[in-house]
This record gives structure tokens, sequence and C-alpha cells, in this order.
């Protein structure tokens, strides 16, 4: 059963470590990142983005295989299901589909007001249907699912605004990315991020575009107050190295190689192994049920 992501960050938040979100793109990634987090007994959150919802048939197919599988590989570590930067209408059509947690992505709304107006109005809803719900304030870099930010330094007033509205955990642009990080990049804005949680308190942050993050700057992230860490670049391309080794190296030539069975097993192992890896990054390994 799944259950939102309210109390899994709270705890995070509570006990300095973070949790990571990894986004699924299909079967075999949702597979995966089952595995890791109940090898490493980590609590686990889940994340899909419009995009890949839309590439595996909808919200409601993607509810459908996080559920059978968290029943059929009798999971036993917490498994939250969350919309990744979801605009408006996404949030409604994830909540009917079976998310148990949501994000209102309301930073490239025309004004700062339509923001808190939305994230007001999704917050009522998805407490009332016992769902989770973060909200972003300043634009991440970058680019997920078409729409591109510049990295832009969320206003500590703002979040304070948001985080009073309700949210469960709130996005905060502190200089991160989506995507693979420039040679240029100038790391992220520490004295942004303590100033923004002087002003929200005990709630829970998220660092989004956690691929190419230098270790110790996630870690130090996570000790100034963000509980959840986004990752999906990453898997991607562990993904995609594996399988091209694999490819390189004839196998898919050798027997019956070419059954997708075998052919997408290295990719898989390797989310597997990466996924365990961030884990113990993040700090989240046996935190099971804290």
């Amino acid at each position: 059963m799944l259950v939102n992501a309210t109390h899994m960050l709270q705890s995070a938040e509570k006990g300095h470590y973070g949790l990571g979100a990894f986004n699924t793109n299909n079967l075999e990634w949702a597979q995966a990142i089952l595995t890791a987090a109940e090898e490493e007994q980590s609590p686990l959150i889940i994340q899909c983005s419009m995009g890949a919802a839309k590439y595996q048939g909808g919200y409601d197919v993607v509810a459908t295989i996080v559920n059978h599988l968290v029943k059929n590989m009798n999971i036993t570590v917490p498994v939250a299901l969350h919309l990744d930067h979801g605009t408006y209408e996404a949030c409604f059509e994830a909540m009917d589909a079976g998310f148990t947690s949501i994000m209102y992505d309301g930073s490239h709304e025309e004004t700062f007001d339509i923001n808190v107006e939305h994230t007001k109005e999704l917050v009522k809803l998805a407490h009332q249907k016992g769902l989770s719900i973060e909200a972003e304030v300043g634009g991440i870099g970058g680019t997920e699912d078409g729409v591109t930010g510049m990295g832009e330094i969320a206003d500590p007033e703002e979040c304070k605004v948001i985080a009073d509205l309700g949210v469960d955990f709130l996005a905060c642009g502190i200089g991160n990315i989506h995507g693979l990080y420039p040679a240029n990049w100038k790391g992220l804005q520490f004295d942004a991020l303590a100033a923004i949680k002087e002003k929200v308190g005990d709630l829970p942050l998220v660092l989004h575009g956690g691929t190419g993050i230098p270790e110790d700057q996630v870690k130090k992230a996570i000790s100034l107050g963000v509980s959840k860490v986004n990752v999906n670049t990453d898997l991607q391309v562990v993904f995609a190295e594996a399988t091209r080794k694999y490819i390189e190296a004839g196998k898919d030539q050798q027997g019956k190689g070419y059954d997708p069975r075998k052919l997408l097993a290295p990719g898989k192992q390797a989310i597997i192994d990466r996924t365990k890896e961030l884990m113990t990054e993040f700090g989240s390994v046996g935190k099971g049920w804290e």
C-alpha cells in the first residue's frame, strides 16, 4: 500500500538525512528503484514527470504499475508515488489516478499571486484526500518537460508565503538545474538556502536537479535543511552506459541476447546499483520505519 510522503520527509528533516526521490520512466525503472529501496531498507519516493507519465500511457498506468509492484515484490518499506513538476491541471489528473503525493510547480506562472492562489487551493484538496503536496518558488534551471529555467534564486520571503499555505515540503531554487551541469556552473548558493530555511522553520526542503552536484555539496545542503533530493538524469545515464556496453560487446547477437529481458537487464542492474549508492550518500539507508 502506498503512503504519502509527509511523515517520511518530516523524519528526514528531524534526522538530518535526505530521501532520494527517484523518477520512474517504465516498468524496469520502477522495479529497479523498488528493489534498491527494499535491499537498503530505505523509505522511497517514486516520482513521475508529466512527460514520463504520457510516455507510459497515463497517470493511471503509472499508479497501477507501482501499486502492483509494491504488492507483488513484497516491499516492506514506505513508498510514496509523487507527481514531479505538475501543472495545475496535471495535479488533478494525478490525484484522480491514485498518486499519493503531488507537486504543483507554480514557479512558471505569470505572477507569484497565481502561484499562491493555485497552491492554496491544491493544499486544501490534497489534504482532504490524505495526500502530501510540494510547491516551488524560484525556477529550477535547465529543461523539464519542455520548460526551461535559468536557475533562479528563490526569494526567502516568497518561500515563507508559500510555506504558510500549509505545503508539506518546498522546492526552492538555489542555483540548481535539471539535467547535466555545465563546466561553468557556479555551485549551490548555500547562503540563500540558509536564509530560506530560517524563514520556513522545520518545513522539509527539496533539492531538484540532483544529478551531477558534487557529493560534498549535496551533503552540505542536507545539513542545512534539504530533506528530498530529486534524481532522474543520473539513472538515465547509467542505464544508457550499461545498455551501450552490452550492445557494443555484441551480446545482443549471441543466442537470444536480443530478448528485451536480457537486453534491458544490465541497465536495470545499473539503476539498482546507482540508486543504492545514492541512498547511502543521502543517509537514508536503514531508515525504513522511522
